[in-house]
């Protein structure tokens, strides 16, 4: 993440991934909800808070293949 903007993030989940995500973003103590307009509303207030949603969403979301290539990714670093 080259530009973090800090505050209320809105991200475009699949509606069969939102609650999940939320759930584990609430799990991780990272303020969250899901309105009726089927987004999903993350405060993200730090780099670490900014981290740990790409985390949780790459891991709902990516393939994985995507999965094992990122993980060959950071050994290599």
């Amino acid at each position: 993440m080259t530009n973090l903007t800090l505050g209320e993030q809105v991200l475009h989940i699949p509606l069969s991934d939102r609650w999940r995500i939320c759930h584990r973003l609430q799990e991780l103590m990272i303020p969250c909800s899901c309105p009726p307009d089927g987004s999903l509303r993350v405060q993200v207030n730090s780099l670490l808070a900014a981290v740990l949603v790409r985390s949780t969403v790459m891991q709902c979301l990516a393939s994985r293949q995507e999965l094992v290539d990122w993980l060959e990714h950071c050994w290599c670093l």
